[in-house]
């Protein structure tokens, strides 16, 4: 049980990174661009946050502006993450009578604003209200999964680790949502089924580079990019951040604009294309490679595999999708490899593989696509 409870704790404060800001409202802003009343009259929970988190404190600050209902946030205890949550409770918390400071290492906390609650005629952060919860705030216990019912929008970064569960409790629920999780989550195998069907999206403007988020005071700091604030608050850069969504946004209805398959070969500025003949062909799969996004050829009626970078330009009104090559039950792969023909077959099985002279070269993850006819 200790080693259970370590491995645990290592876990958490691995997977405890803080939103910035300016990500939550630049975010937001693609969605009120699209619909300025997509969140008028709603309730929108916050399942892995507390009072001091900046979702709380960009939602409670508009509320007005975006015309909310309610707003709940719902924050885990301490000691059900091995002590991985390191902030100082506000002051609301810190000097409400009700607060317990051993109570609050084991029982989580709720944050609710709904009302004017100091009387000076706006609802906002100064209004937040709090209570302990009967168990830790888990997200998947019954007493959070309640408030996910009760709720219109879920909104949250939620632990990395936990992504899978994370997305299956909110499918579950039917919920719109908008969620920070790794690009890689694409290719799960409980995520690639909704992203097919289009069900879910990536958002609208985390697309490429490095995203800055805060993390415990007991987070290593060996990621290549960090640094420390005046007041000690500790930052690192994570790669391949995303934002998940199923709420709609102005930018996945606008066309890629592609040059044609034989411009691509002649013109494209990517050194490994441009002057050949041909694009490869997979051995495994009915497809062709195309390596990255701005070289899908726009005249191509065969399907295509495009790295899952793709998806952050993905116009369902322009691609189908089809598959991915991760899945070795994919109905579009049609040869499997032997370890008499290779050593490596297990790997390659699991990829899109190009041979050539006898070599073969496997891929990363591509996602399978077909343009949509007009």
């Amino acid at each position: 049980m200790a080693n259970e409870n370590l491995s645990k704790a290592k876990s958490a404060k691995n997977d405890e990174f803080y939103t910035q800001y300016h990500d939550i409202e630049n975010e937001i802003n693609a969605y009120l661009d699209y619909d300025p009343d997509v969140f008028r009259g709603k309730t929108v929970l916050l399942p892995c946050d507390a009072d001091w988190s900046q979702f709380m404190l960009f939602f409670a600050q508009k509320f007005h502006t975006l015309g909310l209902k309610k707003l709940v946030a719902t924050c885990i205890a301490p000691a059900s993450v091995g002590g991985a949550i390191t902030h100082e409770p506000t002051r609301r918390v810190a000097e409400s009578a009700r607060y317990d400071e051993a109570l609050s290492r084991t029982r989580g906390m709720m944050f609710t604003l709904d009302r004017d609650v100091d009387g000076d005629g706006i609802i906002d952060h100064k209004d937040i209200e709090w209570q302990y919860l009967e168990g830790d705030g888990d997200f998947r216990s019954d007493e959070v999964t309640r408030l996910r019912d009760q709720a219109d929008i879920i909104v949250t970064n939620p632990p990395f680790s936990l992504f899978r569960e994370f997305m299956a409790w909110l499918i579950e629920a039917q919920k719109r949502f908008l969620i920070i999780g790794n690009m890689n989550a694409i290719t799960y195998k409980e995520v690639f089924p909704l992203i097919k069907d289009n069900l879910v999206w990536l958002g609208a403007t985390i697309h490429s580079g490095d995203r800055e988020f805060e993390v415990p005071e007991e987070y290593p700091l060996e990621a290549a990019g960090w640094r420390i604030d005046e007041k000690g608050n500790k930052y690192i850069c994570v790669k391949g951040v995303r934002w998940f969504a199923n709420i709609d946004h102005g930018l996945r209805h606008q066309p890629l604009q592609l040059m044609t398959k034989a411009q691509n070969l002649r013109f494209s500025k990517h050194d490994d294309l441009r002057g050949k003949t041909e694009y490869d062909h997979y051995d495994n799969y009915d497809a062709i490679e195309v390596p990255y996004t701005d070289v899908i050829p726009s005249d191509y009626e065969g399907i295509m595999g495009v790295p899952i970078s793709f998806l952050d330009k993905y116009c369902p009104e322009q691609f189908e999708i089809l598959g991915i090559t991760q899945r070795n039950d994919d109905p579009h792969k049609t040869k499997k490899y032997t370890t008499e023909q290779y050593s490596n077959a297990n790997d390659l099985n699991a990829r899109g593989v190009i041979i050539k002279d006898g070599v073969p070269k496997s891929m990363y993850a591509r996602i399978l696509i077909r343009k949509i006819k007009q």
